[in-house]
């Protein structure tokens, strides 16, 4: 593995194998997390799709509860340690496992639990891997660069989504029984998906871990590293008014993502569940949405180095409140369609932006730390997201109803947004 002492003498070859891994690593949330899992698993293994529901978002809950306790801790230690590869492999390992073995549940709620606890450790890895992928980026591609990286990889993800959606629509999904020999009354060819995601994930993040550079070490013992590491984040804590501008941009960051959180959660099941789209027809969608996503992240990208990650953030909530009532409000499977694509070319400029926006602001030393925190303010409410509308569906017998919450959550970060200093003229 190569290690860099220079912060902005990456190659090209280094920072598009930087990118690749989010080509790589998008294909879980896509295919496992928002279409095709979250729908199997809701219609075809949960008891029924209101339990089922309310399962699957408190098992994401849970698991977001977990990443924004430990991801700050894990962030603070990795300063102390330096490197961060060793990190991001170990949690990368942990998701490609916990994927291939989603082979074993079977449509039948006897596997219920066996499934959740799959996709709650599956949710773990992928997120702990992103602190130290996020926080590479900076040192790579350099300060005037950021937002066009930070841009291009999710498009690059975006385009990663598209390729491997389409192979399991056609490879796997609608000719699997044929020439695979898999068997359609156990779901077999649906269950494939998510040993193809597996594979690919690992596949494409290789070119991560052995091309692109990682930092110096620092030589510390693991132990030191963690005794420094909480130290680090105590002083961090006190000294928090210091860091006015990073608070307030994560606590507006806590309400929009949490409201992008919960659309990509229950995606899949208000698709199944109020469009009855079946499993072929919802990884479709996900296909054309991946389109629209990546068309938006790649043009973006250059907006954001030009005027600054805020004015995108803020276009992005707007586009994104517009188009989720729209969705909300339509009866028509057509206006479904059509809203949802248009939706779409705002979902990765918001994540985009908001990736480089903390790269441009946060110290160089508590970087680590920072995109813990940037973690954190993710997930510490992502418990609330997936329990309101899990509960305000079953109260209210409506998933558009328990979907409304999204539109609030984009509304208040937006709100929130609007008392952030621009990044381009922060420095701390």
């Amino acid at each position: 593995m190569k290690k860099s002492t220079s912060p902005y003498s990456a190659s090209k070859a280094a920072l598009v194998s930087w990118a690749l891994y989010d080509w790589a690593s998008s294909a879980f949330g896509s295919i496992i997390t928002t279409f095709v899992f979250a729908a199997y698993f809701t219609r075809q293994v949960a008891e029924n799709e209101t339990i089922g529901t309310v399962q699957w978002g408190n098992t994401l809950g849970i698991a977001g509860t977990i990443v924004a306790i430990g991801g700050p801790i894990l962030g603070a230690i990795a300063d102390q340690a330096g490197r961060r590869k060793p990190w991001i492999i170990v949690f990368t390992l942990l998701c490609v496992a916990t994927t291939g073995l989603l082979w074993l549940v079977k449509p039948t709620p006897s596997y219920t639990w066996l499934a959740l606890l799959l996709v709650g450790l599956g949710t773990l890895g992928v997120e702990f891997a992103s602190i130290f992928y996020n926080a590479m980026l900076p040192g790579l591609s350099g300060p005037e660069y950021v937002g066009r990286w930070s841009g291009w990889g999710w498009g690059i993800g975006y385009a990663g989504n598209i390729i491997c959606s389409i192979i399991a629509l056609l490879v796997f999904i609608q000719k699997g029984n044929q020439w695979l020999g898999l068997n359609p009354d156990a779901a077999e060819p649906v269950r494939a998906t998510f040993l193809l995601v597996s594979i690919w994930y690992l596949f494409f993040a290789l070119p991560l871990f052995f091309i692109t550079p990682d930092i110096q070490g620092t030589g510390k013992s693991l132990l030191q590293a963690i005794r420094d590491g909480m130290q680090q984040l105590h002083t961090s804590i006190r000294q928090i008014r210091h860091y006015s501008p990073i608070v307030r941009f994560l606590i507006a960051r806590i309400f929009y993502i949490e409201g992008l959180a919960t659309l990509f959660t229950f995606g899949g099941v208000y698709a199944a569940g109020t469009f009855h789209m079946d499993g072929q027809h919802i990884l479709i969608f996900s296909i054309t949405l991946n389109i629209t996503a990546a068309l938006g992240a790649f043009v973006f990208a250059w907006i954001d180095d030009r005027i600054g990650s805020k004015p995108v953030i803020l276009l992005s909530l707007i586009g994104l409140m517009i188009f989720s009532i729209a969705i909300l409000t339509t009866e028509t499977l057509t206006l479904f369609w059509a809203f949802g694509l248009l939706l779409g070319i705002f979902v990765g400029p918001v994540q985009a932006a908001s990736r480089s926006f903390l790269a441009k602001i946060a110290p160089e030393a508590l970087r680590n730390e920072m995109f813990g925190l940037f973690a954190l303010s993710g997930k510490v409410t992502s418990f609330l997201g997936p329990l309101l509308v899990g509960w305000i569906t079953y109260l209210s017998n409506s998933q558009r109803i328990g979907m409304g919450v999204i539109i609030i959550f984009f509304f208040i970060g937006f709100l929130c947004m609007l008392a952030v200093p621009n990044s381009n003229k922060q420095s701390l």
